[in-house]
C-alpha cells in the first residue's frame, strides 16, 4: 500500500509519459535469455557463461557475420548480471568478476560498433533469478542506465505485487523520459496482468512502454511456438489494434537456429513474427549458426515484412481446424498484403490450400503482382478471383506478398 501511495504520487508530478521515438519500426537484434539462461559457470564454462565477453563475441559476430547490415542492433544483457547487493550508495552493480570493466564500458564497445546496448532488470523486489530488483529504486536504476549509456531497458514483473503494476511501470517509462537519454522500454507487465486471469489496459500500456511482453516465456520447443501464436491469433482484449510506430507486441524471442524446432517450423517462427510485427530478438549463438537457419535470421523479404514502415501487425483471419490463414496489410496505402497459409498439424502430409484473393481480402479489380514470401519468386498478376494454390507442410507455412 506505501509503494502504491508512493508511486501514485510520482505520478501526479510528472505530465509527460513515453515520447522516446523510439521503435518506429519493431527493434531488431540480440537477447540473451533464452540461449544462455542464467549460466554464471564462467570457471568451467568460459564461452558461454553470462559475462562481458559473451556479449562482446555476439557483438563481433552480430557485425562480421551480417546481422548488422540486415537492422540488428541491440544487444541485450539479460538476467544474472549484477551483484548479489547493491553498493552502499544504493547502486546496481555489475557482477566484478563476470564484468570486470563494468557496464558503461561494455556499452562504449557496442557504441564503438555501431550497435546498441540493452539491460535487464525487474520491478519486484528481486529479479527473477535472484538478483537486486528496482523496487524503491526505480529513479535511481533509470539514472544510473542512463549514466552507463544504456539503450533498452528490459523490466520484468517477478517478486512484485500485480496491484502495483499499473503505477510501478509507468513510473519507469517517466523516469527512463526523465534522464534525457533515449532508452527502448520494454515491458513485462501486461504478461503478469495476462498470468492473473485478468485482461490488460493495452492502450495504457502502449502509452508508456515502446514493446511489451504479454504471454509466457518462449521454450526451445514447437509446442511452445505454436502456443504463441495461438495467443495471438486469438488476440483477447484486441491488442492487435495498439501495435504501430513507436508500440509493439511483444511474443518473445527467435528461437531459429537452436536446437528444438525442425527447418520447417524455424520457417514458421520467422515469417509469423514478421506477420505480426513482432520485435526480432535472436536468442542463439551468433559463433555457430548452421546455413540455412543464418540465411532465415537474414532474409530480407521477411525483414521487409517485419520492417514495414506502417506498422500494423497482422491478423489470424481465419482458422479452420489445424489450418490457419494471417494477412499484414502492407505500407501506409495498404494497398500490399503479406499473407499465411499455416499448418499447425504435427503429422501425416502437406494440406493443400486453393484461395480466392478476394477470400483473403485482396479485392483490387486491377491486380496484384504476387510473389512466394520466402523465395522472392514471382508468380504472376493476379486478380480477386484468382485463386492461389499452395502445398503447406505439417507445422509448416506457405508465405505470399502481393502489391
Amino acid at each position: 500500500m506505501i509503494f502504491t501511495l508512493i508511486l501514485s504520487v510520482t505520478l501526479c508530478s510528472i505530465s509527460q509519459g513515453l515520447d522516446n521515438g523510439l521503435a518506429v519500426t519493431p527493434p531488431m537484434g540480440w537477447l540473451s535469455w533464452e540461449r544462455y539462461r542464467c549460466n554464471i559457470d564462467c570457471d568451467n564454462d568460459p564461452d558461454n557463461c553470462i559475462s562481458e565477453n559473451l556479449y562482446t563475441a555476439m557483438a563481433d559476430a552480430m557485425v562480421t557475420e551480417g546481422y548488422k547490415d540486415k537492422g540488428y542492433e541491440y544487444v541485450n544483457v539479460d538476467d544474472c548480471w549484477m551483484e548479489k547487493e547493491r553498493d552502499a550508495n544504493g547502486t546496481l552493480v555489475a557482477d566484478r568478476k563476470r564484468f570486470p570493466h563494468g557496464m558503461k564500458w561494455l556499452a562504449d564497445y557496442m557504441h564503438a560498433k555501431g550497435l546498441k546496448l540493452g539491460i535487464y532488470e525487474d520491478f519486484g523486489t528481486f529479479t527473477c533469478g535472484g538478483y537486486p530488483g528496482s523496487e524503491f529504486y526505480l529513479q535511481k536504476d533509470a539514472e544510473t542506465f542512463a549514466s552507463w549509456g544504456i539503450d533498452m531497458v528490459k523490466l520484468d514483473g517477478c517478486n512484485s505485487n500485480i496491484q502495483d503494476m499499473e503505477y510501478g511501470y509507468p513510473a519507469m517509462s517517466l523516469f527512463l523520459n526523465q534522464t534525457g537519454r533515449p532508452m527502448l522500454y520494454s515491458c513485462s507487465w501486461p504478461a503478469y496482468v495476462v498470468f492473473s486471469k485478468q485482461i490488460p489496459d493495452y492502450k495504457k500500456i502502449a502509452s508508456y512502454c515502446n514493446i511489451w511482453r504479454n504471454y509466457a516465456d518462449i521454450q526451445d520447443s514447437w509446442d511452445s511456438v505454436r502456443g504463441i501464436i495461438e495467443f495471438y491469433g486469438n488476440d483477447t482484449g484486441n491488442f492487435s489494434l495498439v501495435a504501430g510506430p513507436g508500440n509493439y507486441n511483444d511474443p518473445d524471442m527467435i528461437i531459429v537456429g537452436d536446437y528444438g524446432l525442425s527447418y520447417d517450423q524455424q520457417r514458421v517462427q520467422m515469417a509469423m513474427w514478421a506477420i505480426m510485427s513482432a520485435p526480432l530478438l535472436i536468442s542463439v549463438d551468433l559463433r555457430n549458426v548452421k546455413p540455412e537457419a543464418k540465411a532465415l535470421l537474414q532474409s530480407d523479404i521477411l525483414i521487409r515484412i517485419n520492417q514495414d514502415a506502417n506498422g500494423s501487425m497482422g491478423k489470424r483471419i481465419m482458422k479452420n481446424g489445424a489450418m490457419e490463414i494471417w494477412t499484414k496489410k502492407l505500407g501506409f496505402d495498404f494497398k500490399g498484403m503479406a499473407f499465411a497459409f499455416l499448418n499447425l498439424d504435427d503429422g501425416g502430409g502437406p494440406l493443400r490450400v486453393n484461395m480466392r484473393l478476394y477470400e483473403i481480402g485482396l479485392t483490387n479489380t486491377e491486380g496484384y503482382n504476387v510473389t512466394e514470401g520466402f523465395t522472392g519468386e514471382f508468380i504472376g498478376v493476379l486478380k480477386p478471383y484468382d485463386v492461389i494454390n499452395a502445398s503447406v507442410n505439417p507445422s509448416g507455412i506457405w508465405l505470399g506478398m502481393a502489391y
